[in-house]
């Protein structure tokens, strides 16, 4: 009776040296499925900001603040131009103080942290790419300053902080968001009384680098502008 025959199954081929036989067919899959896993991966990391962030809402981060006694404003936005020619200069258009939104002056502030005050026509031109400003008044003590310091030091792409004496003893984060660069979008103002790092978090997580003209994270680290 001749010999039944051998099932063909896939192909295989050995490593050259006894080694463990791979399946081109399997190997063919696997690929597919890590390409399809790197693009979901980096489809969430777009949506979210571009570096992991971003995933947070605006109700969450009111509820955050509004726990930790801060005061959350939502303004729409005033439409952005250069139309400031001297960095120091201020508008009379500008809608909260410190300004979200409106007329700034062509080009941003270095980010980092500061121990002088900010040119604020400067620094507005940051939030439009999707910064935030974290400043603070001559009334808060050294200690929160302190505190204020370390959070930066742990959010530094994006994110300048100073002084602002006028704010008393109050600090100020400014946010500008706009879903396109079609729509001015929103200008973003937390006031607290006092540093609460859950609340902070929450705007940050919510309102950064979501501004009318957005920038990579990277292109935000400290010394760029």
């Amino acid at each position: 009776m001749p010999p039944k025959p051998r099932p063909q199954g896939p192909r295989k081929r050995t490593d050259g040296g006894g080694g463990v036989s791979v399946d081109r067919r399997l190997l063919g899959i696997g690929a597919a499925a890590a390409i399809a896993l790197a693009g979901i991966i980096v489809g969430v990391v777009l949506a979210s900001g571009g570096d992991g962030k971003g995933g947070g809402s605006e109700a969450s981060a009111r509820t955050a603040l509004e726990a930790a006694g801060c005061e959350l404003k939502v303004v729409k936005a005033l439409a952005g131009d250069h139309s400031i020619a001297d960095p120091d200069d201020t508008s009379k258009k500008w809608n909260t103080d410190p300004p979200t939104s409106g007329p700034h002056y062509a080009e941003t502030l270095i980010y980092g942290s500061y121990t002088e005050p900010i040119q604020q026509a400067r620094a507005l031109h940051n939030l439009e790419h999707g910064a935030i400003t974290i400043q603070y008044g001559k009334g808060v003590s050294e200690e929160t300053v302190a505190e204020l310091q370390a959070f930066y030091d742990d959010n530094r792409n994006g994110t300048i902080l100073a002084p602002k004496p006028d704010l008393g003893d109050t600090i100020a984060l400014a946010a500008w968001n706009a879903p396109n660069t079609v729509d001015d979008g929103n200008g973003i103002l937390a006031t607290c009384e006092a540093y609460d790092e859950p609340a902070f978090t929450a705007y940050f997580d919510a309102f950064q680098f979501k501004g009318p003209e957005r920038f990579s994270p990277s292109a935000m680290a400290p010394g760029s502008n």
